[in-house]
This record gives C-alpha cells, sequence and structure tokens, in this order.
C-alpha cells in the first residue's frame, strides 16, 4: 500500500488495479459509471473487488459497504474518506 497525495491519485491508483483484476479497459471505469455494470458484479466479484481496494489503499471494508456504492466516483469518495 502507498500513501496518496489526493483522491485523484488515489482514484488513478484504484481505477489501474481493478481494470487488471476485472480485465476491464480502464477508459470504460468512468467517474459516474455503474461499478455493477461496468464491472458485471455478482456476490463472488464483489469479494475480489473489496480485495483489491484493500490491497490498494490499506482500507479495511465490508460486503455491505461496498455493496451499497454504485458510482465508481461514490468509490473513490468512501475509500478517500477512510484512509487514515
Amino acid at each position: 500500500m502507498k500513501e496518496y497525495q489526493d483522491k485523484h491519485e488515489l482514484a488513478d491508483s484504484l481505477r489501474a488495479a481493478i481494470a487488471e483484476e476485472f480485465e476491464v479497459e480502464e477508459e470504460k471505469i468512468t467517474p459516474d459509471g455503474s461499478i455493477k455494470d461496468v464491472l458485471l458484479l455478482d456476490s463472488l466479484s464483489l469479494v475480489d473487488l473489496i480485495a483489491v481496494i484493500e490491497s490498494e489503499s490499506g482500507v479495511k471494508l465490508k460486503g455491505t459497504d461496498v455493496g451499497n456504492i454504485l458510482t465508481f466516483e461514490a468509490l473513490y469518495d468512501f475509500v478517500w474518506d477512510r484512509i487514515d
């Protein structure tokens, strides 16, 4: 895990890691994009998403935390607010 100077840097890092894990082009991961639609998220892939976020940010999450977040921008905000 690295330290981030700002939310933009965190978003870039998360976007790259999510794109790699889910084999999706980074350009498809837009701030207002639907997480469930872009990643074709189901309960198993939600676990993978949580693992990627925790690995990149160091923030510990619950499935219910992420499962209620609809867009990537909301995800970045959520994680940024929880970084120590």
